[in-house]
């Protein structure tokens, strides 16, 4: 149950609702939440958004490859591409592209997702290679200079080399979002909603936390019986 009315699932499966995979091991999965979106700035104020959306991937241990504003069927989004180290595997990595849709008091979500198997590192030796190791490895773009810790910021990462490593797990899921973002199609009633403010004013005695989200790339949970809403599925519009 999202806003979103249509995509292309053109190549993708349905495996439970609102989660889709291919050939190829990518993830496809919307999402709804009926809360003030817990991105750290609104959109308006792109620099800081970015910078803390970075700080915070950096903190879980990930690094935040971008984040760029754009829009999704008319609606102002921030689009992420996040790499993570895989649950309980000693190498490998796992990438993460997304389109946040905030509004003041909801937010949907579209994601797509990889992780490397068999051999991994060979995009990262092979760039590196070619550019040499002082001009491989750079600062973060938002940082100002230094890096956010988690997994490091380097060129290997860029658009540039996607040609060039056709199958990696990062090509896959940005060429997926590419191709999917231009058809999403969005519910009416959401596009009408307020547009995000910013995050959500803490109470001066903030209740505990609430307990961190399953990691991705892990079993996808179980499937919920399907519900009339929002979303229409299909292979299309």
């Amino acid at each position: 149950m999202t806003p979103i009315t249509g995509l292309d699932l053109t190549g993708f499966t349905a495996r439970e609702p609102g989660v889709w995979t291919d050939a190829a091991g990518l993830v496809l999965t919307v999402h709804f939440f009926p809360l003030v979106p817990d991105l750290p700035a609104p959109l308006h104020e792109f620099e800081r958004l970015r910078t803390a959306l970075a700080a915070g991937v950096g903190g879980r241990g990930g690094g935040l490859i971008e984040a760029v504003p754009g829009a999704v069927d008319g609606v102002p989004a921030v689009r992420q591409l996040i790499k993570v180290r895989l649950p309980g595997a000693a190498h490998g990595q796992g990438f993460l592209g997304s389109w946040t849709i905030p509004k003041a008091g909801c937010s949907t979500v579209l994601k797509v997702q990889a992780a490397e198997g068999g051999m991994t590192g060979v995009r990262e030796a092979m760039v590196m290679n070619q550019v040499g190791m002082e001009a491989y490895f750079r600062p973060h773009p938002y940082s100002a200079g230094g890096q956010f810790g988690g997994l490091p910021y380097h060129v290997g990462d860029d658009e540039q080399w996607d040609a060039g490593f056709p199958d990696h797990p990062l090509t896959l899921v940005r060429a997926a979002l590419h191709r999917i973002t231009p058809t999403v199609t969005l519910d009416e009633h959401f596009k009408q909603l307020p547009p995000f403010a910013g995050p959500a004013a803490q109470p001066p005695h903030p209740a505990p936390a609430p307990p961190p989200p399953p990691p991705p790339f892990g079993a996808p949970p179980a499937a919920a019986p399907p519900k009339r809403g929002w979303f229409r599925r299909g292979g299309g519009h």
